[in-house]
Order: C-alpha cells, then structure tokens, then sequence
C-alpha cells in the first residue's frame, strides 16, 4: 500500500505487524469496531537476492508474489524507522509469474525461499487489515495505513489499532525474515 503514490513521488508502506494466538478473537473485535471484510486469497511470496548485494545486509527485498490468480513483482527498500515496517514499495503486475522468475534467475537473481500464508483481509478508515495464517510460523496480524497525511502518524495509528485489537507484541521483522531464522538460513 502506498500512500504518497503520484508522478516523480516516493511511493511509501507504512505497516505494523503483531503475532496473534486466536484469529477468530481479532475477526470479532474488528466486527465490533465496524472493519469490513473485503476477502480472503492464498498467496505464495517467493524471494530473490540480487547477484552484487546481498540483501539482508542492505535491508531490502524482492519478490514475486502470486495471489490466487494474480502475479506482482514488489521491490522494498530499507526500513525507515524502528518501530515499524515502513520503507519504500515499487509493485507492478506481472502477467506470467514462472517467466518472471526465469527473466530474474536470468539476469544473476538467485530464489532465497517462499513465504505461503492464507490472507483474510479487513477495511476499517484509513487501515488494511490482514489476518496471515504463515506456513511454518503461526498467525499475524498486518495493519497498513493509507491515504494519510505523514508517516507518524499513520504508523502512529496504526500501532494505535493494534493496541484496540489486544495485540501487544509487535514484530518488525519480515515473514522472510523470520521464517529464514526460524530454519537457521541467513541468507536472503
């Protein structure tokens, strides 16, 4: 999600994310605060490490994701700040998800892992709320703010929701990043 998108502008995530033991709990209390459901996909993220930097010492990421029937190449440059995930995003559609791959192990890009989740995802203001279901790492919750007038405040209010839906601790860190650590690869 961007929400300085526009010509010759930075296009900018802000997003907080949290661990949550009981998804069905956070579905209730966002029905409660009036969040509509806008749907529910599968989506694989499968990384890649660029061949003359490595990645998890510059603090960016690309990948290619598939989402049902749908296919996005997204590049994520570093973390902004300490308390959040912010950083920039460049997302395009990718029509064919397998040449992609190919076009970037092509060019010296080598696969790193895939992230698989079950997303549920929320509306509420100027928030995105994603219930993750990760392979190999538990249930999350991901609130990404749009549509806003600066970074603080929105990862402001965003830490603000998480704090209303009863979720305390916080993660900075990437699915990758975290499912990597969690199989003893340091790789990205």
């Amino acid at each position: 999600m961007s929400p300085n998108k526009g010509e010759g502008q930075i296009d900018i995530e802000i997003e907080v994310k949290a661990y949550a033991e009981d998804l069905a709990a956070i579905e209730t209390r966002l029905q409660r605060l009036g969040a509509v459901f806008t749907g529910a996909v599968h989506q694989t993220d499968r990384y890649f490490n660029h061949p003359q930097r490595d990645f998890a010492q510059t603090d960016e990421a690309l990948r290619i994701r598939i989402a049902d029937d749908r296919a996005f190449m997204t590049y994520k440059g570093r973390k902004f700040d300490r308390l959040s995930k912010t950083r920039e995003e460049i997302e395009v559609a990718v029509g064919d998800a397998a040449a992609a791959t190919r076009l970037l192990e092509r060019l010296g890009f080598t696969p790193v892992a895939a992230v698989r989740k079950l997303r549920r995802m929320y509306e509420l203001g100027e928030f995105i709320i994603c219930l993750d279901d990760v392979a190999g790492l538990g249930t999350f919750v991901e609130v990404e703010a749009r549509g806003v007038d600066t970074i603080e405040k929105a990862r402001d209010g965003a830490l603000a929701l998480l704090e209303q839906l009863k979720l305390h601790r916080t993660e900075r860190r990437s699915y990758l990043e975290l499912l990597l650590e969690a199989s003893g690869s340091r790789t990205r």
